[in-house]
């Protein structure tokens, strides 16, 4: 088994400048976190979250001095927070936590973000979407990777993110895009 999430977020740098910064970057994702495991989602679902389960988190992660961040202090993290290394911390983490079995099913799908849509009236929409690797019997994403659709397409980021995963003898199930010929080889 490797390290916990929680020393893996340790790793993400933190974009913030000293003056001003109550919250270590860790604590913040890891209550993002554990407000989407719970169903929360968004900024201001996040901030509800953190609120409503104030004191529990104060005494579970022995907070001192300020407090849990409000959700202001959630939005400017996540918005400024690098993506992509983050990704890269959590696939790793995943890839070292999560053990596969032999023949266990895997759902591969991407979903679009839905703050990121760009041109709305436009037929050439421009977003952000997640490519994610999801072990449904355990409910554990085990990796994911942005995918920007104006950049790229979802087949090659779908190929590139299993083989970074290194996942042998398990069972993958796609969405019909996936299902063309030319995949098949």
């Amino acid at each position: 088994m490797g390290t916990s999430l929680i020393e893996q977020l340790k790793q993400v740098e933190d974009f913030r400048t000293l003056d001003g910064r109550r919250h270590p970057l860790w604590l913040v994702l890891v209550f993002v976190i554990m407000g989407t495991m719970n169903g929360y989602v968004g900024y201001r679902a996040w901030g509800d979250f953190v609120k409503r389960h104030r004191w529990a988190l104060i005494k579970t992660f022995e907070i001192q001095k300020h407090g849990v961040p409000s959700y202001s202090t959630i939005r400017r993290v996540i918005m400024g927070v690098d993506f992509e290394e983050l990704v890269k911390i959590f696939n790793h983490w995943a890839q070292n936590s999560v053990d596969i079995a032999e023949s266990e099913w895997l759902s591969v799908d991407g979903k679009s973000i839905k703050g990121t849509v760009q041109n709305y009236n436009s037929s050439s929409q421009n977003f952000v979407s997640i490519v994610s690797v999801f072990a449904s019997k355990r409910g554990l994403v085990i990796g994911m990777k942005q995918l920007k659709n104006k950049e790229e397409s979802e087949i090659p980021v779908v190929q590139n993110l299993i083989t970074a995963l290194d996942i042998k003898g398990a069972v993958f199930s796609f969405d019909s895009l996936h299902c063309q010929k030319k995949l098949a080889s």
